[in-house]
């Protein structure tokens, strides 16, 4: 399997560097060999918010939302640099490779876009960023799976709101998508590890709604995987960690195999 970095070089991006915005030239990769290289050994941790919201389940995090990964999120959300979606679902699927043991499927969950940031964004961030993963966890060797069985309403702007307003404003705006549980034709939803997915966890009230309305639904969230935390205030050592491999580079981690992360830090 090819490297992050082999993943990089498919990129087409101006001559600043995606990852810390330098211009340095010529870029490699189309990013500056510093910043691929930080972005390859980033190492998934568990990770929740002080307080934790109620519902939250446990929760994976590639890295903290700082440096060359928010600069490289920044560029795939908010920029349209949509190629940036493999490199970024390869390292998503980092996380979700500890919530999801061998031997059986696994779902992963997109938190959704409402309409209006889909077509703002030209499609649905998430989305694109768990079929990579699932490419990723495919290769290996994960029988996994995308479903889209959450869809998401209209909703106030979360900067704004108080923590309490979070969690009301994230509970009323997810709704089951009906006739969408299924992701394969070797097993239904409610038979998988089911494992949420979300570009950055802050206060938690997103995820604590989402595995609420499935539960809702009688779905099971085995946890949740994210791409970044901006809150660390709790995190739990990589030592004591039991299930989670020593990783040298992305093909490697998940070429691994995996028994169930053990408990939670949320």
């Amino acid at each position: 399997m090819r490297t992050l970095l082999g993943d990089l070089a498919d990129l087409v991006l101006p001559a600043a560097c995606a990852g810390c915005g330098v211009e340095r030239l010529p870029l490699t990769y189309g990013v500056c060999r510093a910043c691929a290289s930080g972005l390859e050994a980033l190492r998934p941790f568990r990770t929740a918010p002080a307080p934790p919201p109620p519902g939250l389940p446990r929760c994976v995090a590639v890295g903290r939302y700082e440096g060359p990964l928010r600069c490289a999120l920044l560029a795939y959300k908010e920029r349209g640099r949509h190629r940036l979606a493999r490199p970024l679902g390869a390292l998503l699927a980092t996380a979700v490779a500890p919530l999801a043991p061998r031997g059986r499927p696994v779902a992963l969950i997109p938190v959704p876009s409402t309409r209006a940031a889909a077509r703002e964004r030209n499609g649905d961030h998430m989305a694109r960023l768990a079929a990579q993963a699932v490419r990723r966890l495919r290769a290996g060797g994960w029988d996994a799976g995308v479903s889209r069985a959450l869809e998401a309403l209209p909703r106030p702007d979360s900067a704004s709101l108080s923590v309490v307003e979070r969690r009301v404003a994230a509970e009323n705006s997810l709704r089951i998508r009906s006739g969408r549980i299924g992701f394969s034709r070797h097993a239904t939803l409610r038979k998988c590890t089911l494992v949420v997915v979300d570009d950055i966890v802050t206060t938690g009230a997103t995820l604590a709604a989402v595995r609420r309305r499935l539960e809702e639904a009688n779905m099971q969230v085995a946890g949740a995987a994210v791409l970044a935390a901006t809150q660390l205030r709790k995190t739990v050592s990589r030592d004591s960690r039991p299930g989670v491999p020593k990783r040298r580079n992305l093909g490697d981690q998940l070429s691994e195999t995996r028994g169930d992360a053990g408990a939670s830090a949320r």
